[in-house]
């Protein structure tokens, strides 16, 4: 095996890639770069404090950003046929191990919520790390949805069902949301009846509701941030500052690695809150930035799911780019205070292994799907014949198609 086409920089097959396979690689890779380097600001000053080394999380996320490269460019050298058809031993395994962080004692806990497992120093989230092999699987079984019986079908949505009661006791609601509204938008988009799709849409909220209900922190989230003021030393607080962190921000920002806020104001700057602390260092102009570049991603990307060559194609293309780009706009809005405080990570800013394979396992599956969808060809120009050596048959020659030659006389 050519090692060469594990590193993407180094890879020489991309010449030979569709042209929005080829742009959506450097969006990937852009995406990506920014993202370090806001990881680098945004984490310095508390891995300094903590860990008396202020490119601790820096060093660490490097080494998760090298490994999930080499996962990677491996999906996107392989055809998506053979993904799709051992994805859902990927997601029964990480199923597994959800309900394994709900055992005590195997469950590592933060923030009250056990959603790792660790394995000595490396910690496990499958939470994260199940969402691009569930796009895999929904786009699997809705995309084909008229050729399985209602036993598979049932047998399915049990399992997609569990995932998300597995991914809700955690407590995860906010990753419980994502993963919820992914399955049902690539329902949608496979063009489900709308009788199921209502049913389980209203479903779906009366969950959320009843999570809100029992659990007394998610109802003090959506309480604050309905008036963080009024609470703005308690439950108001990680928005108050993040309010402020974006307002400090003005139009051009105050400079790359000059936040105030992330100066241990600002709570979990470097993970759930990471869009705030950008938006301080590169301001309105740089946030735009960073939402056109969305935008060109999610244009891509739907460039993509029209030329797919198959409905199961096309589902995995709207599934990734609602886990990249809506997670995204999701994280954004919860930075803004439009959306009640919740803890997902922005992908390929925030810290956090798990995280980054997900989002480049996600990009690599999109970039595959471009691929075959539209494969670029390289046709090697032909060296034109001396005048001296051309037939006197010229005439008839023209006629037959360029692409063929004459055999020699």
């Amino acid at each position: 095996m050519n090692l060469r086409f594990l590193i993407p920089i180094f890879d020489p097959s991309v010449s030979t890639w569709a042209l929005e396979a080829r742009l959506l690689r450097w969006l990937t890779l852009i995406w990506l770069f920014v993202g370090l380097i806001m990881l680098f600001s945004a984490s310095y000053a508390v891995a300094d404090a903590r860990q008396d080394d202020g490119l601790y999380y820096f060093k660490r996320q490097i080494i998760w950003v090298l490994v999930s490269l080499v996962v990677f460019n491996i999906i996107v050298n392989i055809p998506i046929r053979k993904i799709l058809g051992i994805s859902h031993w990927f997601l029964l395994l990480f199923l597994l191990l959800i309900f394994v962080t709900l055992i005590p004692g195997l469950g590592k806990k933060a923030f009250d919520a056990a959603r790792w497992i660790a394995i000595g120093p490396i910690p496990i989230q499958p939470s994260e790390l199940i969402k691009p092999f569930l796009v895999l699987q929904s786009a699997r079984l809705f995309g084909q949805w008229e050729r399985f019986s209602w036993r598979v079908r049932f047998t399915w949505l049990g399992i997609f069902g569990l995932v998300l009661l597995g991914i809700l006791a955690q407590p995860n609601l906010s990753t419980t949301a994502l993963c919820g509204m992914t399955i049902w938008l690539i329902a949608l988009a496979a063009g489900l009846p709308y009788k199921y799709l209502g049913g389980t849409a209203c479903g779906g909220v009366l969950l959320a509701l009843l999570s809100i209900s029992f659990k007394e922190y998610q109802r003090k989230r959506v309480m604050s941030f309905l008036n963080p003021w009024a609470d703005a030393t308690g439950d108001g607080y990680q928005l108050v500052q993040s309010l402020l962190a974006v307002g400090s921000g003005g139009t051009w920002g105050s400079g790359f690695g000059l936040s105030q806020q992330k100066l241990f104001y600002l709570p979990i700057q470097d993970t759930d809150f990471i869009f705030a602390v950008f938006a301080e260092e590169f301001g309105f102009v740089g946030s735009v930035v960073l939402l056109v570049l969305l935008a060109l991603f999610a244009t891509l990307a739907l460039i993509v799911a029209l030329k797919a060559k198959n409905t199961v194609n096309q589902l995995v293309v709207i599934g990734v780019m609602i886990v990249m780009v809506g997670q995204s706009l999701l994280h954004i809005a919860v930075a803004t205070g439009t959306l009640p405080t919740t803890g997902l990570p922005l992908p390929m800013f925030s810290y956090g292994g798990n995280s980054m394979i997900a989002s480049l396992v996600a990009a690599g599956l999109l970039i595959r799907v471009a691929r075959e969808s539209n494969e670029a060809e390289v046709v090697p120009l032909r060296t034109p014949e001396p005048e001296s050596d051309r037939q006197p048959l010229q005439k008839i020659t023209n006629r037959r198609s360029s692409n063929r030659r004459l055999p020699p006389l």
